[in-house]
């Protein structure tokens, strides 16, 4: 059995993945782009040792910060695993659609080194990449499917993929201020856990990627390290960029991925759990 756990940023992906993976003995596959990468930890919100309960995590610090470990990276390592591991229960838990995507689909990829998941920048930015890959490039820079698509459009088919494995996929949700809320709380806990000490680590050591560039929360100490903006501004564009994330997060799901919808009870995350687990037996009655 495969099932996937999505959402937004923040939502309780981490913890349903965990009492998911007790309840069917199941191994968890990283899918966050982000989180594939070595040492970034709390900007990441990445799964702690502790966390995992002695459940087996694949896919998660194995890529140097500095290596532009791109989504056709993803494909190939996680093919192998579903291969590897085909005779076990397996739970994808992230929130990159696009990686659980060209997991469970078929995706051909042309050029493996150009390719890049593009789902973290602003329009003015994707604006500005298609003018380096075009400088006549005449899309407009609010019509953000347009930009990426032509970013991508030399690197994968444009047929629509195929899926090949049979998966359950579960979206976690909740009322859009209280998940406002919760990003922005997350992000003042993550201050307070030491998410400066962990960027300035990396721009000390002048250390430039495009992974630093465009992980969120840490593009944004890279801009107050250099004195671009203030301590008080970095941390509003952390929690705005977060916020802005989660829309596109939910953007994406809902028209890429068949994805069953439920929404968390905070209160009692124990119903929650019982709501999908008696979804997932049923589907598969």
């Amino acid at each position: 059995m495969i099932l996937a756990i999505v959402g937004p940023t923040g939502v309780g992906k981490t913890k349903l993945s965990i009492e998911l993976a007790k309840k069917y003995n199941a191994i968890i596959l990283n899918c966050d782009a982000m989180q594939v990468y070595n040492s970034l930890n709390i900007g990441t919100a990445k799964v702690k040792e502790e966390e995992k309960e002695g459940i087996p995590h694949f896919l998660f610090d194995i890529a140097p910060v500095t290596q532009n470990y791109t989504v056709f990276d993803y494909q190939k390592d996680v093919r192998k695993l579903l291969d590897k591991y085909y005779d076990r229960n397996i739970i994808f838990v992230g929130g990159t659609g696009l990686y659980l995507k060209a997991a469970l689909y078929d995706y051909h990829f042309e050029e493996e080194n150009n390719y890049f998941d593009y789902s973290n920048f602003s329009n003015e930015q994707l604006y500005k990449e298609c003018l380096i890959k075009d400088p006549n490039c005449s899309i407009h820079m609010n019509n953000r499917r347009r930009l990426i698509r032509f970013l991508m459009r030399k690197n994968y088919s444009d047929e629509a993929p195929k899926s090949l494995y049979d998966a359950i996929i579960i979206g976690l949700t909740t009322e859009r201020e209280n998940l406002y809320s919760i990003i922005n709380q997350r992000v003042d806990q993550m201050v307070l856990d030491g998410l400066e000490n962990e960027v300035r680590a990396f721009y000390d050591n002048h250390i430039e990627s495009k992974a630093l560039k465009t992980a969120i929360g840490y593009k944004e100490f890279y801009e107050y390290f250099g004195q671009l903006i203030s301590y008080e501004e970095c941390i509003d564009k952390i929690k705005k960029n977060s916020r802005h994330y989660a829309k596109r997060q939910y953007t994406f799901f809902r028209h890429q991925l068949p994805v069953e919808w439920f929404s968390v009870n905070y209160a009692d995350f124990n119903e929650t759990i019982d709501k999908v687990i008696n979804y997932i037996e049923n589907k598969n009655y």
